[in-house]
């Protein structure tokens, strides 16, 4: 992880394409604006962690769900055959 000191005002580019600026500070908290490309994705990390993990549940599920069906066809391929 990259740690940097700004103070309001200042900025810091990212990929050529993105510009942080430290907005204001008031306590334990800063603001803090964005100037970026229009196809570029912004979001919240615990907003995106939330989303991970329930594509990555639906994803499992899935998964379990086309196992079941194999197992599905084939007990039901078994039965017919005996």
């Amino acid at each position: 992880m990259l740690y940097l000191t700004r103070k309001i005002g200042e900025s810091v580019i990212i990929n050529n394409t993105i510009e942080l600026t430290v907005v204001e500070v008031k306590g334990r908290s800063v603001k803090i604006g964005f100037n970026f490309p229009p196809e570029a994705t912004i979001m919240r990390k615990e907003l995106h962690d939330r989303i991970l993990e329930q594509n990555i549940a639906a994803s499992q599920y899935s998964d379990d769900a086309e196992i079941m069906d194999a197992f599905g066809e084939f007990d039901s391929d078994t039965k017919h055959n005996k």
